[in-house]
């Protein structure tokens, strides 16, 4: 965990396509130029964002936002912080109503910045890596709507765990446990973890579970099934369509998200609201 210090530039990153997103940026570009220099990047263009120089990027926008921004920035991750504009909002710290205030104190350094786990995934075809992607929360291999089950050989360092028949398997990382994973049944995990899970969605075998392992492991899923249309999605944002025999390795990438933490809210106060943790269950007249 770092803090923040001499702030000089900063880049504001946002889907401009969208109103409430583009008046947003309007209205903070010039408050930030009283204190620093601001670049802008409109994240409905597909190309790579060029932030190398930049100090701190601030994202406006929902958690989708907050994923393509991160995968954009690649290997030259700096520290980062969501604006939540968007339906949900479980990785975007903050809303629009506390963001000039938690971006003076980002300014002022009275933020920390704490690493957050990214993985890789890369797909072979034989002996060619013919794709690979950052991802923040998971990489899921799934079959078309209306397809029938696919047949998935998991192995972890070499070791053969499993063979799935299944929709899908998902593979995780702790800040990704409250997305794809939760709805399949996977555990919650605390975000500052070691970890991946990777669950299963709804196989053939009911003892198939999900399960955690160390994030240091060399995740491999040969893809066996012969009909087609299945493919592996990262972040729900970059499609790798899979052919028989296709291999999918996950592992941690050598480089981390560096989240900026305003103390807004905790990891556990999220829960509570967006998972309504917060109160007791009302059963009848009690």
């Amino acid at each position: 965990m770092t803090t923040l210090t001499d702030i000089k530039k900063v880049i504001l990153l946002g889907n401009l396509k969208k109103r409430k997103i583009s008046e947003a940026v309007k209205n903070l570009e010039p408050w930030l130029k009283k204190r620093t220099q601001v670049i802008i990047h409109d994240l409905a263009n597909e190309t790579e964002t060029g932030v190398a120089e930049a100090d701190i990027a601030i994202v406006l926008g929902g958690d989708g936002a907050l994923l393509s921004a991160c995968r954009r920035l690649g290997e030259h991750q700096i520290p980062i912080v969501g604006v939540h504009l968007g339906k949900f909002g479980f990785l975007t710290e903050l809303t629009e109503n506390d963001m000039y205030t938690a971006t003076e104190k980002i300014l002022d350094g009275e933020c920390k910045v704490v690493p957050r786990m990214l993985l890789t995934c890369s797909v072979q075809r034989k002996q060619n890596i013919i794709k690979d992607s950052l991802g923040l929360n998971d990489a899921v291999i799934s079959r078309p709507a209306l397809s029938r089950l696919i047949t998935l050989k998991l192995l972890i360092n070499g070791d053969e765990v499993a063979t799935y028949r299944t929709d899908g398997l998902i593979v995780s990382t702790p800040v990704g446990s409250t997305a794809h994973s939760l709805s399949a049944g996977g555990p919650i995990l605390v975000p500052d973890i070691d970890a991946f899970i990777i669950t299963p969605i709804c196989p053939h075998t009911l003892t198939n579970r999900p399960i955690v392992v160390p994030g240091e492991s060399r995740i491999e899923i040969e893809h066996l099934s012969e009909h087609g249309g299945v493919g592996v999605t990262i972040d729900g944002q970059v499609f790798i369509e899979l052919m028989q025999g296709d291999r999918i390795k996950v592992e941690k990438s050598n480089v981390q998200l560096q989240l900026i933490d305003t103390g807004a809210r905790t990891f556990y106060e999220v829960l509570r609201e967006k998972l309504d943790w917060g109160e007791l269950l009302k059963y009848g007249n009690n």
